[in-house]
């Protein structure tokens, strides 16, 4: 970036800051992140696969606006149940390798403030991207912090609800409980106990990048009120400021919760 469009930039992050003091901002903020194979053939790589480690290299740089605007909560949607399934295993292990190496090691550093959470299906994994995750989780649960990172990897929207209802009815049919108890006890409390999530507020905010104006059965229980943002930016080049007017757009509206 030359000289005087980089001073540029940094005016205009600072205009966009200053908008955002005092305003009503997220607590929690999840995100699409998109567009990573696209944003490296548009960058000149011959190998698509180059834009997962420049991805998953900025997961850690937005964590750190988000912790600089005093978002405590943050979802990423790093890889879906379908793309496990269905892109080649080539192009999945490259994705596994850079989330063990570039995502995973940096949350063990004691420097680092993000407790790990994982949503999805643990079993589609590889056994090394399995351990490495539980091991973040694990080591990151006993630094107190208010911070607090939720990784979808393995995920289906669908998927999770009907886990949720399996969960519930197991646990109902282990006390028990006859399906007309089930029936006539069942809420929306008692199934979001069931959910990945459990323990976590809904978001607030989410973002996409890449210009896809789907949720790609990200959260459809917890997002049912949610704002959306669509950026058209993909994630490797999602900058800063874009980061900024997601905010700003999500503080001038005035939130309905369906009513």
């Amino acid at each position: 970036m030359q000289p005087v469009r980089r001073a540029a930039y940094r005016l205009y992050a600072l205009r966009l800051r200053t908008q955002l003091a005092g305003a009503s901002l997220p607590r929690h903020v999840a995100m699409v992140i998109d567009g990573n194979r696209r944003w490296a053939r548009q960058a000149g790589f011959a190998d698509p696969r180059v834009g997962h480690r420049y991805g998953a290299e900025h997961i850690h740089e937005v964590l750190g606006w988000c912790a600089d605007m005093a978002i405590h909560h943050v979802t990423l949607f790093v890889a879906s149940l379908d793309n496990m399934r269905k892109r080649e295993s080539e192009e999945v292990d490259n994705l596994m390798r850079m989330i063990e190496e570039v995502v995973t090691e940096p949350l063990l550093l004691p420097t680092n403030r993000w407790q790990l959470h994982l949503a999805g299906r643990a079993d589609v994994l590889p056994d090394s991207t399995r351990h490495a995750l539980k091991l973040a989780e694990d080591v990151t649960r006993e630094r107190g912090t208010n911070f607090h990172l939720t990784v979808a990897i393995g995920y289906d929207g669908r998927e999770e609800i009907v886990s949720a209802v399996r969960s519930l009815l197991k646990q109902e049919a282990q006390a028990g409980a006859s399906i007309d108890d089930v029936a006539e006890r069942l809420s929306v409390d008692a199934l979001t106990a069931h959910l990945y999530t459990c323990g976590q507020p809904e978001p607030d905010l989410v973002i996409r990048t890449s210009g896809e104006r789907r949720m790609s059965g990200f959260l459809l229980w917890q997002a049912a009120y949610s704002e959306l943002y669509f950026c058209d930016v993909h994630w490797p080049g999602f900058r800063k400021i874009d980061f900024l007017r997601a905010l700003r757009s999500y503080s001038a509206r005035s939130r309905r919760f369906g009513a």
